[in-house]
């Protein structure tokens, strides 16, 4: 499946080559000129510090709340500009059912009560254990356990699952959320994430259908020890830059398969096949042994 580059309306370039995009994005009323700048950071693996953004004009781009304006950026900077080489790692649309331990879905359902994002609570969850259509969410999916052991998330955590998995911390409460089922496949494909900088806003880099932009982590969430750390919801942040805005963006994939279809044939024939079929066997099978 083709991506979404071609429904870019920002561009932005190194100053010396303004030929040659680094990367662009989607505007949409989330992404204002200060996040704009979070952005183009993450996306070129620079300090926000060590550069500044020009318009086609020459002006200067202020780190502000006024919505990001679609057109051509140049940036600005000591060093030559380029897309950073940090990794993207794909992922599933996964669901509750994949879950490895399930303290996480017990412990996110008890925690939230509802769709973080939506707002939407649940109303007969803790009345009559009848969750549907509420999924728990991992912020970093439990296939990547290398990624959460080279970032260091497991010091993060200080609420392991209960004995015998409390070494198993990527099984966390503290890296899941709830989410209504079709919000939770908007954010496992990236459609939006949340930008702790930003006051926990939802930022969104396709169309925002749900009007949800401009809404956030509610207070009471924020307050809770029990949330994900904002470490790791930078990590999120940052693999939806990677996927939406570096470079040309990367691939969509088909989510899609009915009964019947051959869906090994689809993910072998799409992009990124090894990496998904490593991801999909994960999912479903998972690994032996605990991972921390």
């Amino acid at each position: 499946m083709a991506n979404t580059v071609s429904q870019r309306d920002v561009f932005f370039a190194d100053a010396r080559d303004p030929g040659t995009d680094v990367g662009g994005l989607i505007s949409t009323p989330t992404i204002t000129n200060a996040v704009f700048h979070t952005i183009v950071a993450i996306a070129i693996g620079r300090d926000g510090a060590t550069f500044y953004i020009q318009t086609e004009n020459g002006e200067t781009l202020a780190r502000n709340a006024h919505i990001i304006r679609p057109g051509r950026y140049l940036v600005q900077s000591d060093e030559p500009v380029a897309a950073t080489s940090r990794p993207f790692f794909t992922r599933a649309l996964s669901s509750s059912a994949a879950t490895r331990l399930d303290s996480f879905r017990q412990e996110v359902r008890m925690r939230d009560q509802g769709c973080v994002i939506t707002k939407m609570p649940s109303i007969y969850g803790p009345r009559d254990d009848n969750w549907i259509p509420f999924q728990a969410a991992h912020v970093l999916p439990i296939a990547y356990a290398n990624e959460w052991r080279s970032q260091g998330f497991a010091r993060l955590i200080t609420i392991p699952p209960p004995p015998p998995h409390h070494n198993d911390t990527i099984n966390s409460v503290q890296n899941g959320f709830l989410m209504r089922s079709d919000i939770h496949q908007l954010f496992d494909s990236y459609h939006f994430s949340i930008l702790p900088s930003a006051g926990h806003t939802f930022v969104f880099f396709k169309p925002d259908f749900y009007g949800l932009g401009g809404t956030g982590l509610e207070r009471r969430l924020l307050d809770d020890p029990r949330r994900p750390p904002d470490e790791l919801l930078e990590w999120h942040f940052e693999q939806a830059v990677l996927y939406n805005v570096r470079g040309g963006g990367e691939p969509s994939q088909e989510f899609d398969f009915p009964p019947g279809s051959d869906m090994v044939g689809e993910i072998l024939a799409g992009p990124k096949a090894i990496e998904r079929m490593e991801f999909e066997l994960f999912t479903r099978l998972g690994p032996g042994d605990d991972e921390t």
